[in-house]
């Protein structure tokens, strides 16, 4: 059987994150991607100038279209811009994907800092989805935004924001410290067992564009395949940390450029 996963997502029209960076990450790592488009942006690698919000029943529309036809293994989620179209994800996902594991990317701020996520709207992510999540994945900014705090200054602080993020329902929370210092860049995973640290080497490059999508569609993609939660989370972050070390490689566009995700498939200049 062909691994299938359904990424839920705002478009990127420079091709660097949302949709197009879940597809991509898909395909790499072997697994078939469907999609529902919740969002449309003009943006290149240097912002983001003009978002179209696709009608929530639309986006409800395509999830369910899809459903019918395709074995859907595992579910990714990322950008959801309204509060009705959290509301109707959710509830096209209860009516034709109980029970199928799913990665939610809780997309607030894209790195350029434009704004992703209606400020109303969070609290309906925080009560209407998040409870629904078989993991989620926040940065430091999104996992303190969530639960109101400030942002996690460390390791510690992390762990106790996972803890926070995990009452409020989600069965694992994976908190991500890319935006913090230091020569490692350190993700923490709770989940039934416990807590996990994850660490890599800090990779020195200004091209992370997609680098938060990128890891949550691969976990979904690991999923898709079978492994279990932990197996996906360290394959993800190996496969993510490989991604922004070939970033350097690409050539693509004047701002923050993407990362690679086909560095072990495209052949070496």
């Amino acid at each position: 059987m062909t691994a299938i996963a359904l990424t839920i997502a705002g478009s990127d029209s420079s091709g660097g994150a949302g949709i197009q960076a879940d597809l991509k990450t898909f395909s790499a790592l072997g697994v078939y991607g469907a999609s529902a488009i919740t969002a449309l942006t003009a943006q290149s690698t240097q912002g983001v100038e003009a978002v179209l919000v696709v009608p929530p029943d639309f986006v409800a529309r395509q999830i369910k279209v899809v459903a019918r036809d395709l074995e859907i293994d595992a579910v990714k989620i990322g950008m959801l811009a309204t509060s009705e179209v959290i509301e109707a994800v959710a509830g096209a996902l209860e009516a034709v994907l109980p029970g199928v594991p799913v990665v939610l990317d809780p997309v607030m701020v894209a790195a350029s800092g434009d704004v992703l996520l209606d400020e109303d709207a969070i609290e309906t992510l925080r009560t209407v989805l998040l409870p629904r999540a078989t993991l989620i994945t926040p940065n430091l900014p999104e996992a303190a935004k969530l639960i109101g705090v400030d942002e996690a200054r460390g390791e510690s602080e992390m762990a106790a924001q996972a803890q926070a993020l995990k009452a409020l329902g989600a069965k694992a929370v994976l908190v991500k410290g890319g935006h913090a210092e230091g020569t490692e860049a350190v993700d923490l995973l709770l989940d039934g067992e416990g807590a996990l640290r994850l660490s890599a080497p800090r990779v020195a490059t200004s091209n992370t564009h997609g680098t938060g999508c990128t890891l949550s569609s691969a976990i979904a993609a690991e999923l898709a395949k079978g492994a279990s939660l932990r197996e996906a989370v360290a394959a993800a972050k190996a496969y993510v940390t490989a991604a922004i070390g070939a970033a350097d490689a690409l050539a693509i566009g004047e701002g923050r450029g993407p990362v690679h995700h086909f560095h072990a498939i495209w052949p070496r200049k």
